[in-house]
């Protein structure tokens, strides 16, 4: 009856095995350890998969889990108690090799062999137990315990609705009558005062008249009712017809709540919509105008005259600092360390992380230390060409990311090119994956998206509705693979990929769940994802308005995914940035240097309107222009 029953280590090794048949189970359990026990559901204890059902019973102490595998046709009616029962003496015979996890490791399999025979016999102990409660023959009801037996014989009866007001009728005769028949009186009894028979009679005439004259105005009343039928103009005025808010419903009402397809429709039903025509109308002047990627546009004022620039100092800027400065005076520490005060103040006001600011404040004093200056003028220029060269060279990548350029070579290995967008909530990241997917097809890119984001309500509708715009655009050049909500992104990503290699795409993007960079389980699962899938590129999405947090997401992120990756092997971090929410900051442009600081990775797209031409590749002449006005 019994397939297979294995007890193994949250960490993933095996202590003791037993299986009856050579069939293996592989698939059902690796899907049980996704979705099952990964996402940390302990509120479920059953699984079934493959016409098997597996039974698991979990040790948090030693961090065993206890499962039992078997036919989903049979009633295994005493699996709980085997797991149970297994577990106790498993923890009281081994538990000083539990606790001694370096013996454990070094043995392995072989320190629980002798459990086979101890198995055995609790197992023939649950079954017979479960037998004999079975052939327990369960007392039958009584008859007056029973349901048949509150059914009388005026219950069975149907009557018809003209027949109410006859039986009433009857009924009061029939009691009428029994009133008016003497009652007999046995022998050698006292006498009883009889009662006048004319009040009794009276209260039962003044019933009987109330109740006709009732009945009499509700049927005046619906005959009122029905005899004032609608006039086909009030017809016509009517605006709405009632909600059904029941339960029930018809085949005429399939129409109307099958939301399966994948064409939306609006609430007059016109297919898209016309929000959707509207939307797909006003990107269409785009098409093929944005196959090349504009850089951030510099402001027109970059370069101030001498005027602009002695005004602020005097009026008390951050470079009023240096206003004393004059002649053939050499810059020492001593004099630069104001000016650092009121630069550090400054970046961090730009919204620049407080150690990516004091980084910069230290490489400008270098810069500046011993140069030798002659007019206000001239130290203005010599302090912001030293900030200059500091933030430009924090800005300028280490490696140089050409994503076309990858998508080509790609295609010439007969492979798609895959791209995995992560992130916290909210910033962003199936919006500017859309705005990616409009300029790869801009550019004669096939596209698949990969609705990786199975955890928040709307995210596949989301892409639903992008990817819909997108091929009205771009006829059949991308397509949504997806299935949808709670299953485990890694297998999705990878059968995306898959899928997008048989069918001849260029370019599979992956879209993920927003997550929070102290949450363990999903930060682990954006690791798995990526340690399976080997994406070629992988994009942190990140909102231009934060400051500090900047520091902490990066960190902890690549912190993750160092720490879950493959044994032995090097781990994967963030291959670059894509910074989103640009047109909203203003001259608050510091989160573009404190991420580039943190991760030394370049900042790839930025992200800058609503529509999807805006996108942007980073220009660090625009935001250094920015962080000095």
């Amino acid at each position: 009856m019994i397939e297979l029953f294995t007890i193994f280590g949250k960490g993933g090794l095996v202590y003791w095995c037993l299986q009856e048949g050579g069939q293996l189970f592989t698939e059902s359990i690796n899907k049980l350890i996704r979705d099952v026990l990964m996402q940390e559901r302990g509120d479920v204890n059953q699984f079934k998969h493959n016409n098997m059902t597996i039974k698991f019973h979990m040790d948090n102490e030693f961090e065993l889990v206890f499962m039992v595998v078997y036919q989903s046709i049979i009633q295994l009616s005493y699996a709980d108690k085997l797991l149970t029962e297994v577990n106790k003496r498993f923890r009281d015979l081994y538990k000083n090799v539990l606790d001694n996890k370096q013996m454990m490791y070094l043995h392995g399999m072989n320190s629980f062999m002798h459990f086979t025979e101890e198995f055995e016999g609790i197992h023939n102990q649950c079954m017979r137990q479960s037998l004999n409660e079975a052939e327990v023959v369960r007392k039958p009801k009584t008859f007056q315990e029973s349901h048949k037996s509150q059914k009388t014989v005026e219950s069975l009866i149907v009557s018809r609705p003209g027949d109410d007001k006859n039986k009433k009728n009857e009924a009061a005769k029939k009691q009428t009558k029994a009133s008016e028949k003497p009652i007999e009186v046995p022998k050698g009894s006292p006498p009883s005062p009889i009662m006048g028979s004319g009040a009794s009679s009276d209260e039962e005439d003044d019933t009987k008249r109330k109740r006709e004259e009732f009945m009499r105005k509700m049927k005046g009343g619906a005959s009122k009712a029905k005899e004032a039928p609608a006039s086909p103009e009030a017809q016509k005025k009517k605006g709405k017809e009632a909600r059904v808010w029941n339960l029930s419903g018809k085949t005429k009402d399939v129409p109307v709540l099958d939301y399966s397809s994948g064409k939306a429709e609006d609430a007059e039903g016109n297919g898209e919509g016309v929000e959707d025509l509207k939307f797909v109308e006003e990107q269409r002047q785009f098409v093929g105008r944005s196959a090349k990627l504009e850089d951030l546009q510099e402001s027109d004022d970059e370069e101030e005259d001498d005027a602009v620039v002695e005004e602020r100092a005097s009026s008390g800027g951050w470079f009023s600092s240096l206003k004393n400065l004059v002649g053939s005076k050499k810059i020492t520490p001593e004099d630069v360390e104001p000016l650092m005060e009121k630069m550090r103040e400054n970046l961090i006001l730009k919204n620049v992380a407080a150690e990516p600011a004091e980084k910069i404040c230290q490489s400008v004093a270098k810069k500046l230390e011993g140069k030798v200056i002659g007019t206000f003028t001239r130290i203005n220029s010599e302090v912001k060409e030293a900030i200059r060269e500091s933030l430009t060279q924090l800005l300028t990548p280490k490696r140089r990311v050409d994503i076309l350029r990858d998508v080509i070579e790609a295609k010439k290995e007969k492979r798609p090119y895959v791209v995995v967008f992560c992130g916290v909530n909210g910033v962003g990241k199936s919006t500017n994956l859309a705005k990616i997917t409009f300029w790869l097809n801009e550019n004669g890119h096939r596209v698949l998206i990969a609705a990786g984001d199975t955890f928040r309500a709307g995210a596949v509708e989301q892409l639903r509705t992008h990817t819909r715009h997108l091929n009205a655009l771009h006829p059949d050049s991308v397509q949504l693979y997806e299935q949808g909500y709670g299953k485990d992104p890694a297998g999705l990503a990878a059968a995306a990929i898959a899928i997008a290699q048989e069918r001849g795409h260029d370019v599979v993007l992956v879209d993920t769940s927003g997550r929070m960079q102290d949450n363990e389980p999903l930060m682990r699962a954006l690791a798995k994802l990526i340690r399976v899938n080997e994406p070629d590129l992988c994009l942190f999405v990140g909102e231009a308005l934060v400051g500090n947090e900047a520091v902490d997401q990066l960190v902890k992120f690549n912190q993750a995914l160092a720490d879950h990756a493959s044994p032995g092997a090097e781990p994967r971090l963030i291959d670059g940035i894509v910074l989103t929410k640009f047109d909203t900051i203003d001259d608050k442009v510091g989160a573009a240097i404190s991420m580039t600081y943190i991760t030394g990775q370049p900042i790839v797209f930025v992200g800058c309107g609503q529509t999807y031409r805006d996108l942007r590749t980073l220009n660090a002449a625009a935001v250094v222009t920015a962080l000095l006005k």
